[in-house]
């Protein structure tokens, strides 16, 4: 015979019944009147220790520091998460920017970064606290972007696009400052390859801002004769670094841009912005953002 071990699976095994002379009696013995005080008392007793201890521990009890949130939004530069930081730390200003350049900090970038973080500050909320430090905090974002862009997905992405993973992330950093709205994304991915499979400079504002540390829509004549590797007018092909540090949403739609032969586009109104391949009515655009802008500053 087969033996089988027990599983708490198992029905239970039926016992054999006794006889009724030998079956326990179900009376429960009833306590004197003694006895009914000293349960009493033992019950008056618990409740006074169920009450002074909670009070107990209330009073001699550390209190816990709750965590403060530290938001960094998609699209924010180096410089910014800097500020933020210092603020949340409650810091003296400049001290998150100097421990990002020290060697002891010694930030996971890739060797392609040069040492500068820019790009690889993760959008995210971080949770911080009075002993947090900016090296350590510094160290878990840019350790979250590298765990971030070494998914398969945009590797491959990058490749098939002609691409480095660094370069994937200057191009989402453009695309991230240029789009007017999450859904253009794509699209304005798709400007920024169409323009560099041609050879074209990409003539992107956004770069032009990063290099003279402003945020603005209104790009003079001047300002595209800038001195700077980040002036994509005079400069073909992607800036040296990152101009901001990108969202995933940006990094997709680098790797997967939408279909469309668009080499210009321009925000006319806020939610209304035109691509197109043809550049004459690329003009009759802009001279409607120009129209608008000026009605709106006169």
């Amino acid at each position: 015979m087969t033996y089988r071990p027990p599983t708490p699976y198992a029905p239970p095994r039926r016992r054999r019944s006794l006889p009724p002379s030998l079956r326990p009696s179900r009376r429960r013995p009833r306590p004197t009147r003694r006895g009914r005080l000293a349960l009493l008392l033992g019950a008056l007793a618990a409740v006074a220790v169920a009450v002074t201890l909670p009070l107990l521990l209330t009073r001699d009890e550390t209190a816990v520091e709750l965590p403060r949130a530290l938001l960094v939004p998609e699209g924010r530069r180096a410089g910014q998460v800097y500020t933020s930081v210092d603020r949340a730390l409650g810091l003296p200003e400049g001290t998150t920017r100097k421990a990002a350049t020290a060697s002891a900090t010694a930030l996971p970038l890739p060797a392609a970064a040069g040492g500068n973080p820019e790009g690889y500050l993760f959008p995210a909320t971080y949770p911080v606290l009075d002993a947090t430090t900016p090296e350590g905090l510094l160290r878990f974002m840019v350790d979250t972007a590298g765990k971030r862009f070494a998914a398969a997905r945009i590797a491959e992405g990058a490749r098939a696009h002609g691409l480095s993973v660094y370069e994937t992330v200057i191009a989402a950093s453009i695309v991230q400052a240029e789009a007017d709205n999450p859904e253009d994304m794509a699209k304005v991915a798709r400007v920024v390859h169409n323009r560099l499979a041609r050879g074209m400079a990409l003539q992107m504002d956004s770069t032009l801002n990063y290099a003279l540390g402003r945020s603005t829509v209104d790009t003079t004549v001047e300002d595209t004769r800038l001195r700077s590797p980040y002036n994509t007018y005079e400069h073909k092909g992607l800036p040296p670094t990152p101009i901001g540090n990108p969202g995933e949403q940006a990094i997709d739609a680098v790797i997967r841009p939408a279909d469309g032969d668009w080499l210009y586009f321009v925000t006319v109104t806020p939610g209304d912005t035109r691509f197109t391949a043809d550049y004459a009515a690329h003009q009759v655009n802009v001279a409607e953002f120009n129209a608008n802008r000026g009605a709106e500053k006169g």
